[in-house]
């Protein structure tokens, strides 16, 4: 019998988190069987012994999988297992990915390979926010080098409240939800969306998730003890020469700091001035030497230039393309540039830009989204692409990749508040990033916004995006908060801090943090930076267009909606679906409808207004209910010796007798003129209490004429007497 190794956390309300590991999948070099009430995830961490040669960056691969068994589900699709990652399950391994890979230690090159699946869930805890715990202690009880650990915790704010892991009901509430990574010491990683909050607001959930952090990365401490892997492994991943590094540097500092501090804008005339320094560098070598040296010379020319661009703007406050710390770039932007679209936006900031469009469309064009534990149906979309013309890279674009996703998501988030619940429209924006050299997930949002309003969408405010960074060396007190950060300061630099708004407060927000000692000082100062930066960019978003259009395009489709009692939904569907397609057939509109909260809701959609109309004319009369002394235009569907049957409102036949079609004393049917398929209007006289039957009258809307009296009826004979 197994004993294995277990460590509980309390988390103050009664739930607790338990850690295992010993028990399953041994073989590997560190696994954890994470807990949390029904919901359970086993996270697996595999590191190769040494590293591939010539590798000189971290070459880490998480992997987040759910299991469809976990919710008593099956698998959908023709082969009923699991296939390719959703976008969900890559949005969770992102979450892990950038929490950890700052923290394993630089010279570290051996493949690592982190693996979570789901394995049990109940539908009530969120399990994405455990993810990053389970892969932390994996670590923590393996002999893989790595600076943690760490611990991912959600933070929802519910009633004004902080909730620490809410469950997915109780996130329904929330007007904050963001998942917050972190060390026992530092913030590495904030991700999340918001109901127009304020930057002090987003600095108290931060400081209240890192409080509930630190406890869980004690527990992991203890783990590490307990199993006795406190000492890691030995490694060599890295040959040097120190002397080959003080000649780079020597040889090459000077004229990259001059390179650094020329302020030259344009990012590939800057980039050939940095290379050419490495290349004058390497003349001197034959190339036996270089054979056996430039790979180091590569990386210590790295180091150089980062070292010379980080001091040129902590002691001289200069950025490479010479703007100051707070400064933005040049922005321009041009609505509507493309005609075929339902709306379109250029929006360019420096060198980034992105053609942006938007589509509307109905009900059948909603995104089935079938996860394990989310079903439901997206009316509001975004895709990001990011081809590689955008860095002007020589390659082929093959399909969507984590980044595209993550950074669409991102965008998605900053926006979806935005849009009106009620809006009857699916809407899909679409960013196509041309040219990138900066935050290109920004300049998403902001062209989605101007596409938007360009569309004819009514949103509630417009929104604005801006990028962060920070510069901050290891030991110093002075640091610099950069505004609208170029790509090489994402690079070089130790923070990428997006931070998305309306005029009233922060929407959605995404920091990766690659230094330690951030305080929450510097990371209040980078907020309120960011708020000035957005609402700097956010007037010239409103300067090319202040407001969304009044109508919609011309070629855009129209859709009117219409409420109705639950049960007439049968009646409008028809057997079969025989009526909503007669009447589709018949208008040339597309009708959906679905039952709503005990409701009927149904959505006409057409590219005229024609089409609209005589479809919504068709549906108000199935669901209108009769009413005596009401006017209706209606057919003759049969005729009878003794009248007519009218269909007066569809599905709903009433008796328009002899008697009742004219004043005139009619003896047959034939004498009245009326045939089959005549459309006449009738009046509704009464309804039978008993039967429900309908009669009809033509005569009491005709003109009475002069000196009418009212003919007798014949006498029936008398009986004769027995």
């Amino acid at each position: 019998m197994i004993n294995p190794i277990v460590k509980t956390i309390e988390l103050g309300d009664g739930r607790t988190i338990t850690l295992e590991t010993g028990k399953l999948a041994k073989q590997a070099d560190g696994a954890v069987m994470l807990r949390m009430g029904n919901t359970m995830l086993l996270a697996t961490v595999c590191a190769a012994k040494d590293a591939v040669p010539g590798t000189d960056f971290m070459p880490l691969q998480v992997e987040y999988k759910e299991k469809y068994a976990a919710f008593g589900r099956y698998p959908g699709g023709f082969t009923k297992r699991e296939g390719k990652a959703s976008d969900y399950e890559i949005l969770t391994c992102r979450l892990v990915d950038r929490a950890l890979r700052p923290l394993f230690p630089d010279n570290y090159h051996a493949e690592v390979y982190v693996n979570i699946i789901l394995y049990s869930a109940d539908g009530v805890d969120m399990p994405d926010a455990l993810a990053g715990l389970a892969a932390s202690a994996a670590l923590a009880v393996s002999d893989i080098p790595f600076n943690g650990p760490i611990s991912e915790v959600r933070v929802a704010r519910i009633n004004g409240e902080f909730k620490l892991n809410p469950t997915f009901g109780e996130l329904e509430n929330a007007d904050m939800d963001i998942i917050v990574a972190a060390t026992a010491e530092n913030i590495m990683m904030v991700e999340g969306e918001m109901n127009e909050v304020s930057e002090q607001d987003l600095l108290e959930a931060m400081k209240f998730a890192h409080t509930a952090i630190k406890v869980h990365c004690q527990a992991q401490m203890e783990l590490m003890e307990a199993v006795g892997k406190t000492v890691k492994r030995e490694y060599c991943h890295e040959e040097n020469d120190e002397e080959l590094r003080k000649a780079v540097h020597a040889a090459c500092y000077d004229k990259a700091y001059a390179i650094a501090r020329s302020g030259n804008k344009n990012k590939h005339e800057r980039g050939d001035a940095f290379d050419a320094i490495k290349e004058e560098f390497k003349a001197q070598f034959s190339e036996e030497e270089l054979a056996e040296k430039a790979a180091l010379i590569d990386r210590y020319y790295h180091d150089v230039e980062k070292e010379a661009m980080r001091r040129c703007i902590l002691d001289e406050g200069k950025r490479l393309d010479g703007r100051s710390t707070t400064e933005i770039r040049p922005i321009w932007c041009e609505a509507a540039p493309l005609p075929g679209p339902h709306g379109s936006s250029l929006f360019t900031r420096g060198e980034t830009q992105s053609l942006s469009t938007v589509t509307l469309g109905t009900k059948l064009d909603e995104k089935l989204i079938d996860d394990v534990l989310d079903q439901r149906k997206e009316r509001f979309l975004l895709h990001y692409n990011f081809p590689p013309f955008s860095t002007g890279e020589a390659r082929a674009q093959r399909g969507v990749g984590r980044r595209e996703i993550g950074h669409g998501n991102l965008a998605w988030r900053a926006l979806k508040g935005q849009i009106p619940a009620d809006y009857p429209y699916c809407v899909r924006v679409v960013s196509d990033i041309l040219e990138s050299n900066g935050s290109s997930s920004m300049a998403t949002v902001c062209a989605g916004t101007l596409a938007l309003m360009d569309a004819g969408v009514p949103m509630k405010k417009p929104v604005s995006g801006i990028a962060m960074g920070l510069i901050k060396n290891a030991g110093e007190e002075k640091f610099a908060v950069l505004s609208d950060i170029l790509g090489d300061e994402d690079h070089l630099g130790d923070m990428d801090f997006k931070v998305t708004g309306t005029c009233n407060g922060i929407t959605a927000t995404q920091m990766d943090i690659k230094c330690d000692g951030l305080t929450y000082d510097i990371l209040e100062k980078a907020l309120l930076q960011a708020k000035q930066g957005r609402e700097h960019i956010l007037g010239k978003i409103l300067e090319c267009m202040d407001a969304p259009r009044a109508e919609l395009k011309p070629h855009a489709p129209r859709i009117e909606t219409m409420i109705i009692p639950k049960e007439f939904i049968g009646a409008v569907i028809g057997p079969g679906g025989k009526i909503i397609q007669g009447i589709q057939e018949e208008s040339g509109a597309t009708v959906t409808i679905e039952e709503v909260d005990g409701v009927g809701r149904i959505e006409v959609s057409g590219t005229n207004k024609q089409a609209i109309d005589t479809a919504m004319a068709k549906i108000k009369g199935i669901v209108a209910v009769p009413e005596v002394g009401e006017v209706y235009k209606g057919k003759i569907r049969s005729v009878m010796p003794y009248g007519a049957f009218v269909e007066f409102l569809p599905g709903k036949d009433g008796l328009l007798h002899i008697s009742e079609i004219d004043w005139q004393r009619f003896e047959t049917i034939e004498a009245t003129g009326l045939k089959e398929g005549d459309e006449i209007e009738v009046k509704l006289l009464e309804i039978d209490p008993k039967t429900g039957k309908f009669k009809l009258s033509r005569k009491v809307l005709l003109e009475k004429p002069e000196g009418y009296t009212q003919p007798e009826r014949p006498r029936r004979p008398a009986r004769e007497e027995k």
